[in-house]
């Protein structure tokens, strides 16, 4: 079941991972410059880092470099 991960924009755990899948995002502020998906109110941010970590860790094993 999804789960709301930033209560501002109401985006969805699972929408958020489909984002960082699909967009070569490295850190929270690129998050912030290229999508209306995270806002600096700062609830979520460890939530949405983490997130930002295991798409890069997920990249990389698709490459085969993990």
């Amino acid at each position: 079941m999804a789960e709301v991960i930033c209560l501002c924009n109401e985006v969805l755990d699972i929408d958020l991972r489909e984002y960082l899948d699909n967009h070569l995002i490295e850190s929270i502020d690129e998050l912030r410059e290229q999508a209306s998906i995270c806002n600096k109110c700062m609830q979520c941010q460890d939530t949405v880092e983490s997130e930002i970590y295991l798409a890069r860790v997920r990249r990389q094993r698709a490459a085969g470099q993990f």
